[in-house]
C-alpha cells in the first residue's frame, strides 16, 4: 500500500496528527493550570454559590479533543456516556438529553405515547390519556409540572413536608382518585422520598411510578438508587447538579416496554433505531409497510410518535464522561459539607427547622434547606446572608399553585396546602456542593450564627424596657 508522503513526513518530524493533537492536549493543561484555578478564600469578600462546576483539565481536555474530532452530534462519547449511567443504575436503558426539564418532558410523553398499547407487558399500566390525573407535590420545580398540563393531565396536588420538603407520604394512597394514573416525585434537594409507601401504593394500584431524580444523583434510600425505583427517573447535568455536561440531561428506563418509544419520541418521533451516521440497522430500510405511509418508504422517515430533537452533543458527552469519573468523589464532598452544615446549625434549632432525614435514607444533597420559625422573617435572613456574600435560593416554585404561569390549570387538590404555604414563605437553602471547603462550610455557619446573636441583642432593649 502506497504511503502519503506528506503524513509520513510528517510523522518522522514527530509533528503528525497524533503528535499535535497530544502537544494540544498538553497546552490545554497548561492552560487550565494556569487560569483555571480558583482563587484564595477571603470571608466576606470572595463570594460563596450556592452552586458550581467542579472540574479539572480533563474536562477542558476532553471538550477540545472532542471539538478536534468534529463529530457534532450525539455519537461515540455520548453512547459512552449513557452506557456509563445504564451500569451505574443497572437499568434496562439509559437516554441523554439536553436537560432535565427535557428528561422531565420525555417521561411524560413516553408514558402517553399510543405506541405503548403495542409493546407493554400485559401486567403494566395502560398509557396516559387527557384527563387522567397524575399525583405530584404542591412543591415542585416548575418543569416537574409543566409537561403534566402539556399533555392534558390532570396534577393531583398533594402536600409536603417541612423538613424534607418531599410528598407527604402519609397522603398519598388517600388522595387516590378513579381516575389517577400515576405517580410523580421529586426527590427534593436530593433528600430521598419514602420510596417504600410510594413503591406499594403504585404497585397495589397499578400506577405508573415516575421519579425526577434531578437532585438526587448518588441518593440511596435502602441500600437501593434513588432513580432505579420508578418506571422512569430524570437526571439533570446543568451546572448546578451533582455532574454537569452545561446542559443536559437524562432518562433512566426501569420497566419493560418504555425504552424503545422513549429513544423514538426523544429522536423526532421516528420509528428507525439507527445511530447518526448509520443506515439499514435493521436490515430492512425500504422494506416497512407503517401506517397508511406506501409499502417500501425509507424507514429513516417514519415517524412512530409525536416527538423532538432532544439529544446532547458529542462535546456535551465529553464533559460528562469526565465528569462521571469523579461522581463518588462528588458525592462524598457533598454529604461531608451537609454533615458539617447540620452539626454547626443544630444550636440554633429553636429558630430553623433543620433538614430531616428518614433513618432509611442517605441523601446525596444538591442544599442544605431551613425554614424559620418563631417569628423569625426569612426576607431579613436572606438579606443577612447575601450582604455576607453566601448565595441563597428558596426552594424552587414553593406551592406551584401560587406562580403565575400555573395560576388557573386544571389541577385537583386533596387536603389542604398548609405546609406548602409555609415552605412559600419560610423556607431557603445555602449549598454543599464539592466546590465548597470546610472553611467556606464554617464562614456560612458563622453568618447564621450572627444574624440571630444580632436579633437577640436588638431584642434585649425591648425586653428589658418591659420589664421595666
Amino acid at each position: 500500500m502506497s504511503r502519503d508522503p506528506e503524513r509520513s513526513a510528517a510523522a518522522d518530524r514527530g509533528d503528525g496528527p497524533e503528535a499535535l493533537r497530544a502537544q494540544i492536549l498538553a497546552l490545554v493543561g497548561e492552560y487550565h493550570a494556569r487560569f483555571h484555578q480558583p482563587g484564595p478564600f477571603r470571608p466576606g469578600k470572595t463570594r460563596i454559590p450556592y452552586a458550581g462546576r467542579v472540574y479539572d483539565a480533563r474536562e477542558l481536555q476532553g471538550l477540545v479533543e472532542s471539538a478536534l474530532d468534529f463529530w457534532l452530534t450525539a455519537g461515540p462519547l455520548a453512547n459512552r456516556f449513557e452506557r456509563g449511567l445504564r451500569r451505574h443504575f443497572g437499568s434496562r436503558d439509559f437516554l441523554a438529553v439536553n436537560s432535565g426539564s427535557s428528561a422531565n418532558l420525555l417521561m411524560v410523553a413516553t408514558l402517553c405515547s399510543p405506541q405503548l398499547r403495542e409493546l407493554l407487558p400485559p401486567d403494566a399500566p395502560p398509557p396516559l390519556e387527557p384527563g387522567d390525573e397524575v399525583l405530584t407535590p404542591a412543591v415542585t420545580f416548575p418543569t416537574t409540572l409543566a409537561p403534566l398540563v402539556q399533555h392534558g393531565l390532570v396534577p393531583l396536588l398533594v402536600d409536603c413536608e417541612v423538613g424534607t420538603y418531599n410528598v407527604d407520604p402519609a397522603l398519598v394512597e388517600a388522595a387516590l382518585g378513579p381516575r389517577t394514573r400515576a405517580l410523580f416525585v421529586p426527590h427534593t434537594l436530593g433528600n430521598p422520598c419514602d420510596m417504600e409507601v410510594l413503591v406499594d401504593v403504585a404497585r397495589r394500584h397499578r400506577l405508573w411510578l415516575l421519579e425526577d431524580g434531578c437532585d438526587a444523583l448518588g441518593a440511596t434510600f435502602a441500600g437501593q438508587l434513588c432513580g432505579s425505583f420508578g418506571a422512569l427517573s430524570s437526571l439533570s447535568f446543568f451546572p448546578a447538579h451533582h455532574i454537569t455536561m452545561g446542559e443536559g440531561g437524562g432518562v433512566v428506563v426501569n420497566a419493560r416496554g418504555l425504552a424503545r418509544t422513549a429513544r423514538s419520541i426523544r429522536d423526532w418521533g421516528r420509528d428507525c433505531w439507527c445511530d447518526p451516521g448509520c443506515s439499514d440497522t435493521c436490515g430492512r430500510r425500504f422494506d416497512w409497510e407503517l401506517g397508511e405511509l406506501p409499502r417500501g418508504y425509507d424507514h429513516k422517515y417514519i415517524y412512530s410518535n409525536l416527538g423532538y430533537n432532544l439529544k446532547v452533543t458529542e462535546m456535551q458527552a465529553a464533559i460528562g464522561l469526565a465528569q462521571l469519573e469523579k461522581l463518588p468523589a462528588f458525592v462524598a464532598a457533598r454529604r461531608r459539607n451537609f454533615r458539617r452544615l447540620a452539626e454547626a446549625l443544630a444550636p440554633l434549632a429553636g429558630h430553623l427547622v433543620l433538614p430531616v432525614v428518614d433513618p432509611r435514607a442517605e441523601p446525596s444533597p444538591f442544599g442544605f434547606p431551613v425554614s424559620v420559625r418563631g417569628g423569625v422573617d426569612r426576607s431579613e435572613l436572606v438579606a443577612w446572608l447575601e450582604a455576607a456574600q453566601i448565595e441563597t435560593r428558596l426552594v424552587f416554585g414553593g406551592n406551584i399553585l401560587r406562580q403565575p404561569g400555573f395560576r388557573g390549570i386544571r389541577h385537583r387538590i386533596h387536603g389542604s396546602l398548609e405546609r406548602s404555604e409555609a415552605i412559600l414563605h419560610r423556607t431557603l437553602f445555602v449549598g454543599v456542593y464539592p466546590g465548597l471547603d470546610d472553611a467556606r462550610i464554617d464562614y456560612v455557619a458563622e453568618a447564621f450564627r450572627g444574624f440571630f446573636q444580632r436579633s437577640a441583642r436588638r431584642a434585649a432593649p425591648q425586653i428589658r424596657s418591659a420589664s421595666a
